[in-house]
């Protein structure tokens, strides 16, 4: 497409104009918009509106999924719906269960006071997490539109021209790509997507069983002492979560049929349990990539649009989740003048590694899954070292990335650039002062300020904090900027993270 042949900004048509944004209508133009309504740009989509941000959610699929697939929400993710306020809506919806087994579903319980209010998984319906944060951001005002293909992109120095299937371009001054494993945002861009293809696949669904439920418990034992990606697991209504392996599948272009499952489930297990009825059946291989570019210019990706890979431990939705909380408050940032563009920048400088590191352990997870002699020796060994409490916390932190820091220079290692836990203060919840997406000064001396930054910063004065530091202060996703005690210093980092004061 030859952006000299695109219609001028007012010309440019934008069907569906609702009350929300009507001068944005009239001039053809967005703030941002977001290609890909899964729980990734939903959530996006959200952070972005806390800032006033003219935010267009475009989702290709007309209807919203049909099946019910059962996710797990991790520690993060966990606290991130707090720090919003959404935590309660969603748990209502879900099943708790334990901290523990995550690593290559090796059974281990979680190890006793891990750093967080919220210690535990929940498991919910991917459908319903879906519908309540797409709710969530059109109460804060998003606008979304379904069976919207984005088909090409071009950008310029003033903004994104988004030109749909049926022919309608859009303009917007920012476009995001969460369209999934197989975005077309990537594809569009060029952007490089190294890593290793598919050698594994795996058959995964929920349906009816005929079989008796001990047989089928105590079979299911005695198969995963070799196959580890073997699972049978009743979610209710006598309906069971099915994982089987699979040796050879009918064509990848096609999804899987009941006759797959029964004829790999005879395989493995020597029955296929009369199983019948599915609700939803899927195929997922073990390929893993990661792109090298989080950003192009004013088109920037996330979510499984910028990294894929097996989904032993279930991070993948987690991680897409936590991509977009990080480069929520960073693009409206930008888009509303507070700061210069190298805070943008800072969105793929901390979420690129973040991203590689759930690479490698999945990539670890998955060898050791394997029914060769040596990464069965390997994890019978680290069966073992996960009985030292120190183990199996590192991998239970890493798994539910309560352990990530970001580098944002000399500090104490212990807090600077993590997340501070959500602690009790004289209002309440730390998490609860969080709701609006602003930055927050905790200051346990009395003496500091925010000073020209009080549109942005909120701060609470609170000396009975249980913090050993007399200062810190958080970034809108929860993570400590800085610590101490000293104005100046305060003042530049607030000038760092939070752009120019207001006189």
């Amino acid at each position: 497409m030859d952006s000299s042949q695109l219609p001028a900004e007012h010309d440019v048509p934008v069907r569906d104009a609702g009350s929300m944004d009507a001068g944005a209508d009239r001039a053809g133009m967005f703030d941002v918009i977001i290609a890909g309504c899964g729980p990734t740009g939903a959530v996006l989509a959200a952070e972005l509106r806390l800032h006033d941000v003219r935010v267009l959610v475009l989702e290709q699929d007309t209807e919203p999924a049909s099946y019910v697939r059962i996710v797990g929400l991790h520690i993060r993710s966990l606290e991130l719906l707090a720090m919003r306020g959404l935590l309660d809506r969603v748990r209502e919806h879900g099943r708790q269960r334990p901290a523990g087994g995550f690593f290559a579903a090796i059974d281990k319980p979680a190890p006793e006071g891990l750093d967080s209010a919220h210690a535990y998984l929940l498991g919910i319906p991917q459908p319903v997490l879906v519908r309540l944060l797409e709710e969530h951001a059109s109460q804060l005002g998003a606008r979304i539109r379904r069976g919207c293909a984005v088909t090409g992109v071009v950008q310029d120095d003033e903004g994104v021209t988004v030109e749909l299937a049926d022919g309608v371009r859009l303009r917007a001054r920012y476009l995001v790509g969460c369209d999934g494993a197989h975005s077309t945002m990537r594809a569009l861009l060029g952007v490089g997507f190294p890593g290793e293809p598919s050698r594994h696949d795996t058959l995964m669904g929920e349906m009816e069983l005929d079989a008796p439920r001990e047989e089928i418990a105590a079979r299911t034992r005695e198969v995963r002492e070799t196959y580890q990606r073997f699972s049978l697991r009743p979610v209710g209504g006598g309906v069971y979560s099915v994982v089987v392996p699979a040796a050879g599948v009918s064509d990848r272009a096609q999804p899987p049929t009941i006759e797959d499952f029964r004829r790999e489930l005879h395989a493995i297990a020597g029955t296929d349990f009369g199983v019948h009825s599915p609700r939803w059946l899927s195929r997922f291989g073990d390929a893993t990539r990661l792109v090298d570019r989080y950003r192009v210019g004013r088109v920037l990706l996330a979510g499984d649009a910028a990294h894929i890979h097996p989904p032993t431990g279930g991070q993948g939705l987690n991680l897409g989740m936590q991509d977009a909380f990080n480069l929520g408050w960073k693009l409206a940032a930008q888009v509303r003048g507070w700061t210069p563009d190298p805070l943008l920048d800072t969105y793929q400088a901390e979420r690129h590694p973040v991203a590689a590191d759930v690479l490698d352990n999945t990539r670890a997870q998955m060898e050791l899954h394997s029914t060769e002699p040596g990464p069965r020796a390997v994890r019978r060994l680290l069966t073992e070292l996960m009985d030292f409490d120190v183990v199996n916390r590192y991998l239970i932190e890493k798994v539910t990335a309560i352990d990530i820091r970001y580098d944002l220079g000399a500090g104490p290692a212990d807090l600077l650039g993590r997340r501070l836990r959500d602690l009790d203060v004289r209002q309440g919840r730390l998490y609860d002062l969080l709701h609006r997406g602003r930055g927050l000064l905790l200051d346990r001396t009395r003496g500091l300020t925010v000073g020209g930054w009080s549109d942005r910063v909120d701060l609470l004065a609170d000396p009975t904090v249980a913090l050993d530091v007399p200062g810190v202060l958080l970034r809108p996703d929860g993570h400590v900027a800085w610590i101490g005690d000293d104005q100046h210093d305060l003042d530049d980092h607030l000038t760092r993270w939070f752009g120019t004061p207001t006189a």
